[in-house]
């Protein structure tokens, strides 16, 4: 072993190791901010050329192993602070979540039992009792912080499955799947995020479980196509485990009508999961919040706090109404939570979560909500909502773009449409837009569709990006396509 002792620890040598990474890395971070390129442009060859492996006999030490991290991976990093990276729901970071980042690994605190994390476990305890509240839940702590989305998604529609058999006198924890798993069905829109489908797999009750709700103009759930579904699949002998709810597509960002949906699925008795990874966060809105309205009435709720709430990833939570059904994937093992820590009060949140080691994750969001307090936490959200029909509006007014969507959220569709060009001819032309702007380094530009429709998106959630930077962005959006038609 070499005579330095890597392992970071109350030693005058680790310490000072441990300050000399940590301050050549926090170097290495300013020059990269200072960067003005949103992306060095090397291509996905580029860089399979470019990164290799040094994995010697002896090792290289922290100093040459930092600059290698430097030259290999940060400067080719892309920038998401940057004003032109508007591409997907990745939010720029706020400082404070990095600090609580060297908090959070420097502790490495496990959440799997209250002695491995003691005040962390206390901490998290409290933020799901506030964000509880926040949404409108009665007071109590049923929920957990998850990785993200798709983690929450999995545990909302487990609850609702294993919810659904119980109700039928059968444990699938105990005795696993039974019956006509065929006749099980999920709804969801046809917006609604990919991990509906995914997670259905993984529960063993694969896609053709989803049932696929039409939207409406807004790509928003069609409330008169889900009760004529619900109708179907009752005719058909089916039965609804559940409904998904979505609160900020991905795209469009479009907000299902959750007080219909809600009061729809209750005269049912299905139990309703609203995917909020995105929407959540106008939980701390002063203007948009009521979008947000009949969220209290759903069974479970995903957040997500590495998108409109500007924590480092990963950073989201699952919320389940009633604690009651948390019974169902409860499992005691003696060294976490055993019969003894339960009868004594000992907190321990691995019966609430799927994963047994966890980070401490929930630190980031407890020290954003205490340094920026609600009032600039709100503005910083409702920013990205108010420029997105700031942009839109300006959008209307290019002869040479076309809105494809009104706003919702903070994203907009729009494309770049020649005339007399046909649909196939200006679908490519958008696609290889986003991917030319790309190549170059200068924006990262989303392609997606809506409604069939080849388009680009903008998903402005930089509360540092204003109306300028994105006229900016949208000439580099013409002048790329008038080369690409000359070329």
């Amino acid at each position: 072993m070499s005579d330095v002792n890597p392992i970071l620890s109350g030693s005058a040598q680790s310490i000072a190791a441990y300050q000399q990474a940590i301050e050549q890395s926090t170097r290495a971070v300013v020059e990269w901010l200072k960067q003005p390129e949103m992306y060095q442009g090397k291509t996905v060859d580029q860089l399979r050329e470019r990164i290799q492996l040094s994995f010697t006999q002896e090792g290289l030490g922290n100093e040459a192993t930092i600059a290698r991290a430097v030259e290999y991976f940060l400067k080719d990093s892309l920038s998401v602070h940057h004003a032109q990276c508007v591409a997907h729901l990745h939010c720029p970071s706020l400082v404070i979540s990095q600090a609580a980042e060297v908090l959070i690994n420097a502790t490495n605190q496990s959440m799997d039992s209250w002695d491995q994390s003691p005040s962390a476990t206390l901490i998290e305890i409290k933020l799901i009792e506030w964000l509880r509240e926040q949404v409108g839940y009665s007071a109590g702590d049923a929920g957990v912080f998850t990785s993200g989305g798709t983690q929450s998604n999995l545990m909302g529609l487990m609850l609702a499955r294993d919810a659904f058999f119980a109700g039928k006198g059968h444990s699938v924890q105990q005795h696993g799947l039974t019956g006509d798993l065929s006749k099980i069905k999920v709804f969801c829109s046809k917006e609604a995020h990919f991990s509906v489908q995914k997670n259905m797999a993984l529960m063993g009750l694969g896609y053709q479980s989803v049932v696929q709700v039409e939207t409406d103009a807004f790509s928003r759930m069609d409330i008169n196509d889900l009760k004529a579904k619900l109708a179907q699949a009752k005719d058909n002998g089916e039965q609804v485990m559940a409904i998904v709810a979505t609160a900020g597509t991905t795209d469009a960002g479009a907000i299902d009508p959750l007080p219909e949906i809600t009061a729809l699925a209750a005269k049912e008795n299905i139990w309703v999961h609203v995917d909020a990874a995105w929407g959540g966060a106008l939980l701390l809105s002063e203007k948009y919040r009521h979008y947000l309205d009949g969220l209290e009435s759903a069974d479970s709720v995903t957040l997500d706090f590495h998108k409109q709430f500007f924590q480092t990833i990963s950073c989201g939570a699952f919320l389940l109404k009633d604690a009651r059904h948390y019974e169902l994937m409860r499992y005691q093992a003696a060294y976490l939570n055993s019969d003894f820590d339960e009868e004594h009060g000992v907190p321990n949140l691995v019966s609430k979560s799927l994963q047994t080691t966890r980070r401490f994750d929930a630190l980031k969001l407890w020290m954003g909500l205490e340094a920026l307090g609600k009032k600039q936490y709100a503005g910083i959200i409702d920013n990205g909502v108010t420029l997105a029909q700031q942009v839109a509006e300006y959008v209307q007014a290019q002869p040479e773009l076309e809105l494809v969507m009104t706003p919702q959220l903070a994203s907009v569709l729009f494309r770049f449409r020649p005339e007399q060009k046909d649909t196939a001819f200006v679908a490519l032309l958008n696609q290889r837009i986003g991917d030319v702007l790309l190549a170059s380094g200068s924006a990262n530009v989303g392609v997606t569709e809506a409604d069939g429709v080849t388009c680009l998106k903008m998903t402005l959630l930089n509360p540092t990006v204003c109306l300028e930077d994105i006229k900016v962005l949208l000439d580099s959006v013409k002048q790329t396509a008038k080369q690409l038609l000359n070329a």
